[in-house]
């Protein structure tokens, strides 16, 4: 079943605030080292990172409907939709395709996957360790090298089967991002 985009709103709405209201990081946190001692090859922890900030997310996870070889159709991972927001709510980042991230001072980050492991919330996106391998711009995304993806609630692919090759769903989710340099 799919919902409609006013309720994927009201969903979001209503869980970054719950998000925001249960974490304890802020971007204002102060810096947290971790080194690769503290790392193991399940981890997610960035090796020698220094934490810049924390983010609650709200968005989507959007899905598309492809055949694979066989020609069986079935969800496939397009692309996130997301608002990052500081502890006082202020939106701070905007996420989208590649994955990437970027600021309204016009610094861009675009990273990759390293690592992941599940996610501690049922039916849910995993938690990710990401690199970045592009930047665009000064300002406070220029020095990030490392994001975590973290307390992820929801973004799964879509309960419903699809249908139509190109058909498109989404799923609302939430999350933690921490920045590191």
């Amino acid at each position: 079943m799919f919902i409609t985009l006013a309720q994927s709103r009201a969903v979001i709405a209503c869980g970054a605030l719950t998000l925001a209201a249960c974490t304890t990081s802020s971007a204002t946190t102060p810096p947290a080292t971790t080194s690769a001692a503290a790392t193991s090859p399940s981890s997610i922890n960035p090796p020698d990172g220094q934490r810049i900030m924390a983010l609650t997310a709200s968005g989507v996870q959007t899905y598309v409907c492809e055949a694979d070889a066989q020609q069986h159709l079935a969800w496939v991972f397009k692309s996130p939709q997301a608002t990052l927001f500081d502890a006082s709510g202020r939106t701070v980042l905007r996420h989208a395709a590649g994955p990437s991230w970027q600021a309204d001072d016009g610094s861009r980050i675009v990273g990759r996957a390293i690592a992941q492991r599940p996610s501690d919330t049922p039916a849910s996106v995993p938690q990710l360790l990401l690199e970045t391998h592009s930047t665009a711009g000064d300002g406070m995304l220029s020095a990030v090298r490392y994001v975590q993806r973290v307390k992820t609630v929801g973004g799964v692919m879509p309960s419903a089967p699809c249908t139509v090759a190109g058909q498109s769903g989404s799923s609302p989710y939430l999350a933690e991002y921490v920045f590191y340099k």
